[in-house]
Order: C-alpha cells, then sequence, then structure tokens
C-alpha cells in the first residue's frame, strides 16, 4: 500500500513538472512589447499598431506598442539591443534606425548584425520622386535637362535618411549635381516644397499621397522595381532608363540577438499569417502602405544588399549624421 503511494505521489510530481515545463515553453505567455523608435503618429508606429493589434487577436495575448524616440532612432533600437533575448521586447523600425544609422553615425550605437534577429518585414512605403507645384517640370527627362544648366535646390527631411540617400543614388546614376538642403523631418520639408523654396524631393507615400491626390505635388516617377498600386499610372525608374535604380521604406520587426530560434519562427510564421489577412493588408494600404512579410532568411539577406548597397553610396557622398 505505501510502494503504490508513493509510486503515485511520485507520477503526480512528475505530472506537475512536465505541465510546468509545458507552460514555460509556450510562447507568448505574458504581454510583448513592441518598441519604435520614431513618436506616435509616423508611419513606422503606425505599422507596429497594426500589427500589434493582429498579433494580440492571434495569440490572445497582449502586444503592445512602445514609442522610444531620438539619436536617429538608435535610443529605441539600443534598448531592444540591450533587452532579454526571450522574445518580449521586439523591435520595429525602418531603414534609418535599423540599418542605416551604423552607416552614416560616427559613432553608432548598434550594428544590426550583432544587435538583433531578423524575423520579417512588415510593410513597405514606396519612395516617389515628387516635385513642388511651382517647378515647371513634368517629367524626370525634364528635372535632368534643368540640373543640368541649371543650379536645383531638393528637400530632405534629413542627412543620411532613405530620401537623401535615394537622391544621391539617382545623381550618380544620371551623372548630374544638386544641392540639397536637410529639414528635421517631412513635415517642414513638405511645407517649403509645397511653397517652392526647395523644388524637388523624393517622398514616401504614407506622407505625401494626399497631396498627389489633391493636385498639390506632382509625381514623377517610383523608385520601387514595380509600379505601386496606389499611383498605377506614374512610372518606375527603371522603365524610364535607370535598370539599377531602386530605393524603399521598409518596415521590420526584429529580436535582440539569441532570441530562441523557435520563438523568431513563432512570430515570423504569425507576422505571415496577419498580413496576408485581407482587413489587415487594407489597414496598410489605407496608410498609403503596402503590407510585406518575409522569412528570417529572406529578411536577412535583403538587409545585407541593402547595407551593401547604401554603404557605397554614402561613402561616394561622404555623407554623415550627427
Amino acid at each position: 500500500m505505501r510502494t503504490h503511494t508513493l509510486f503515485s505521489a511520485a507520477l503526480l510530481a512528475l505530472s506537475a513538472v512536465a505541465g510546468t515545463a509545458v507552460a514555460a515553453d509556450a510562447y507568448p505567455s505574458r504581454p510583448v512589447t513592441l518598441v519604435v523608435p520614431y513618436p506616435a503618429g509616423g508611419n513606422v508606429d503606425i505599422s507596429a499598431r497594426i500589427l500589434a493589434q493582429a498579433l494580440s487577436k492571434k495569440f490572445d495575448q497582449t502586444f503592445v506598442v512602445e514609442n522610444k524616440a531620438g539619436a536617429g532612432g538608435q535610443i529605441g533600437g539600443s534598448y531592444v539591443a540591450r533587452s532579454d533575448p526571450d522574445g518580449y521586447t521586439l523591435f520595429v523600425s525602418s531603414n534609418g534606425p535599423l540599418q542605416i544609422s551604423e552607416l552614416v553615425f560616427p559613432k553608432p550605437l548598434y550594428h544590426w548584425k550583432e544587435a538583433f534577429e531578423p524575423i520579417s518585414t512588415i510593410a513597405l512605403s514606396p519612395i516617389v520622386l515628387t516635385a513642388s507645384p511651382k517647378f515647371d517640370v513634368d517629367s524626370v527627362k525634364d528635372l535632368l535637362a534643368k540640373a543640368k544648366s541649371e543650379p536645383l535646390i531638393m528637400g530632405s527631411p534629413g542627412a543620411g535618411t532613405i530620401n537623401h540617400l535615394a537622391s544621391e543614388l539617382l545623381q550618380y546614376q544620371a551623372g548630374v549635381k544638386w544641392d540639397t538642403a536637410h529639414y528635421r523631418g517631412n513635415a517642414p520639408e513638405i511645407q517649403d516644397l509645397l511653397g517652392g523654396q526647395v523644388l524637388f524631393s523624393f517622398e514616401q507615400t504614407t506622407v505625401a499621397m494626399p497631396y498627389y491626390t489633391s493636385g498639390k505635388l506632382k509625381p514623377l516617377a517610383v523608385a520601387s522595381a514595380e509600379r505601386v498600386p496606389m499611383l498605377p499610372n506614374v512610372p518606375t525608374m527603371k522603365e524610364l532608363g535607370y535598370k539599377n535604380y531602386e530605393a524603399v521604406t521598409y518596415t521590420a520587426l526584429v529580436a535582440p540577438k539569441g532570441t530562441p530560434s523557435d520563438v523568431i519562427d513563432t512570430l515570423a510564421a504569425a507576422t505571415k499569417e496577419a498580413l496576408a489577412n485581407p482587413e489587415v493588408a487594407k489597414r496598410f494600404s489605407d496608410s498609403n502602405a503596402i503590407a510585406q512579410s518575409s522569412t528570417p532568411a529572406e529578411l536577412t539577406r535583403f538587409l545585407d544588399a541593402e547595407t551593401a548597397k547604401w554603404s557605397e553610396v554614402i561613402e561616394r557622398a561622404h555623407i554623415t549624421s550627427q
């Protein structure tokens, strides 16, 4: 009788241990924080909130967005890079804070390949070569002809931004030069573009679409590999003869380096499922972005290629950001 009692007690103990192990393995078992390196309201923040809502529903667990802005986005990135690699603090970022900052800042706070585990892309925001209504050009051909015959001033939301890099890449490929006026963000730059203080710029559709639809700004060409659904009649730079020209603003999801592969795979699969949902995809299109998932390996290859491409542009143009 005593032997049976002891055996039963041992089984109960083993069952309890096994139950605890299963519970410990269940991810996510508590709230997950998505850190955004910009203030609330921008395209990265909007993308993070759409994804957070979808993942909360998928896992029946809270995914919350936390904004940590500063230092060109590096404050938020550094915070995530130093966080426990357990899948409960993640980074939602665009080009700059994720992988361009390390190329333009003299002393970057981190290098993406050493700091993060790629999970998935989330969205793409096409970049559009855009003319002021006060600039008498109607095509890229017109703009480049003027650039070869007279001084031009382009507006940029900041030195070292993808908008600035897109400009430098076109100048190199087209064999032209123009001056660049750098602003602190898109809002003041667009105001001067509307007023004609600067003549043209490279804008994200998430920022500039209302001005295109109202006729206040002129979209000349998109920098994407293919035409984009929100501007179907606007040609790509590749169509115009610049075969190696491509620039895009992406939003991606990454985790601290060392996060377990099963957690990475779980998040990647859930993100893919979420973005394939027509209702979720529509929320992105309503914000003038394109929902776009990837595997961790695909995102890694993409970031490697982007780093190599823009590193060459930055070195050639001697771009730095303080």
